[in-house]
């Protein structure tokens, strides 16, 4: 990590919001209507939950697997919600970072348009104050009834990414108990780690505070706050799997913790939140003169950890003929 000069405190924000539930276009809107809201609020990064366009599909933790033609119906609506790297969608997501001057890290449910456009993964997207798309990180590892609608995610999608006001990286949801993966964006010097969610509640706020602590770094928890209001009538698994007795199926939760584990803002639960918090970039920096785990910290010598980032994609097509054989003579 090169040595920065002096930079101002700034603030970050944890966007505790609600998606309209299986409506891209409205979802969209909110997003927008959100980063702009993040931007007069004088935050210069914009988290989001994960799975927030158009909504994480939390069917999953109630629809039995085997209920194929319920679970067709959902995917179904959920594909055709969904975006892909560079569509509209994240078109308009880049053009309202840029008016606003926000970094946003947006968790979408992004189509394979590489391939089939068929799959969905559940991924982080990244866009600068400038309105560019850093990049887009694919979770490596769906959780349990979540492999019944998104596919794996490979290395060539983990990284940190350079901003003005630090190095931002994250990984989704149980993705953080992966500890070689979080050793890898310490080992690029992430100073702004996002963590979207759908956990909530203990162990997971011990989690956050132990990457900060670990990690030395800035984390942002953010999670969506869904009441079963927010689910529409018109999807029967609403009255035919979820529970009656649950009202809150996620409380959000949502936090931001400095450096030292130390909540900068404590969970905020049930309801639509923007938790603002404000950096002091010494903090990213003089903390690891204790502890710095890819750093002095580290003994290389010992551990190796090698990190794949090389595509792997579903085809490889080659347009070229090969060369014809050239003619040769004798005599």
């Amino acid at each position: 990590m090169a040595p920065r000069g002096d930079r101002a405190p700034f603030k970050v924000a944890a966007v505790q919001a609600t998606p309209i539930f299986l409506d891209r276009e409205a979802t969209l809107e909110k997003a927008c209507r959100l980063i702009a809201d993040a931007g007069e609020a004088g935050a210069r990064l914009a988290v989001f939950p994960e799975a927030f366009l158009p909504g994480y599909p939390l069917w999953v933790w109630f629809v039995p697997s085997g209920r194929t033609p319920i679970l067709r119906e959902l995917y179904t609506e959920l594909l055709e919600n969904s975006v892909a790297l560079g569509d509209e969608a994240t078109r308009r997501l880049a053009e309202a970072a840029r008016e606003a001057g926000v970094a946003v890290a947006m968790g979408i449910n992004e189509v394979n348009a590489e391939a089939s456009g068929t799959t969905l993964y559940n991924s982080i997207l990244f866009i600068d104050p400038d309105g560019r798309i850093l990049g887009v990180h694919r979770k490596l590892v769906p959780t349990v009834g979540e492999r019944t609608v998104w596919a794996q995610g490979d290395g060539a999608t983990l990284a940190v990414h350079e901003l003005p006001i630090g190095r931002l990286g994250g990984l989704i949801c149980w993705e953080n108990y992966m500890p070689l993966a979080r050793y890898a964006l310490y080992a690029w010097g992430v100073e702004l780690y996002v963590a979207p969610t759908w956990d909530h509640g203990e162990p997971w706020t011990s989690t956050l505070r132990h990457i900060a602590k670990e990690g030395r770094c800035v984390v942002i928890g953010c999670c969506t706050p869904m009441h079963r209001d927010h689910i529409p009538d018109r999807l029967s698994f609403k009255k035919d799997f979820l529970p009656p007795g649950i009202e809150w199926i996620n409380p959000g939760a949502s936090a931001i913790v400095d450096p030292d584990g130390k909540f900068l803002v404590e969970p905020v639960r049930e309801r639509e939140e923007m938790l603002l918090a404000t950096i002091d970039p010494a903090t990213l920096r003089g903390p690891r003169f204790q502890l710095d785990v890819a750093g002095h910290y580290a003994r290389p010598d010992v551990f190796d950890l090698t990190v794949h980032r090389r595509p792997r994609p579903m085809v490889r097509v080659e347009d070229e003929a090969p060369p014809e054989p050239e003619e040769t003579t004798t005599g």
